[in-house]
């Protein structure tokens, strides 16, 4: 199988299903950014991070994969006329958003209550959990837009909106863990 296939030449590519879309629809944009989510959590793994963080970025990257499948299905092909799903993708579940508030209280038992918003930054790692926030956020307003258009499974919107929490909470954490100075915000006043 070749990498390149030459169909998109002329700025259009296919859904799961086989639908063809310009690179430029918003569910490209959604699911592209879900893809550019997990490289940035990719990038927090090749940290050298607790190995119990490794292992649920791990987790979350099989999940955005997961979540940028269905993004990429043609919900009009996705099930066939009896009600039988077409395409065998998994789903996001309950206890998979469960689990992202799990990791994030066992984390938050082990930090100081926070009083104010942070500053991102105080060390590379740290920043890095706050670029994947950010662009999960993105990732979270594109679904959301896509939502309104074509509906998606909840669960994926719910799902995204744990996850930037759990990339603050995990930022706080290695903060912490490394001990980062974590700087406060506190607006300056104005003279």
């Amino acid at each position: 199988m070749k990498i390149y296939t030459k169909t998109g030449d002329k700025g259009s590519t296919a859904l799961f299903g086989g639908t063809r879309v310009p690179k430029h629809h918003i569910r490209i944009e959604s699911y592209g950014t879900v893809d550019e989510l997990n490289s940035h959590i990719g990038l927090i793994r090749d940290q050298e991070i607790n190995p119990d963080y490794k292992h649920i970025l791990i987790h979350i990257q099989d999940r955005l994969f997961t979540v940028g499948a269905i993004m990429a299905t043609d919900p009009e092909k996705a099930v066939l006329k009896n009600g039988k799903e077409r395409l065998n993708i998994p789903k996001i579940s309950e206890e998979d958003i469960a689990r992202l508030e799990q990791e994030m209280d066992t984390m938050d038992a082990a930090l100081p209550p926070m009083t104010h918003f942070v500053l991102p930054g105080g060390h590379q790692t740290v920043s890095f959990c706050h670029i994947a926030r950010c662009v999960c956020r993105r990732a979270e307003r594109l679904a959301t837009a896509l939502n309104d258009i074509e509906p998606i499974d909840t669960n994926c919107l719910i799902y995204l909106n744990r996850l930037s929490d759990y990339l603050f909470v995990l930022a706080r954490k290695l903060s912490y863990d490394l001990q980062a100075n974590e700087i406060k915000w506190i607006p300056e006043k104005q003279s």
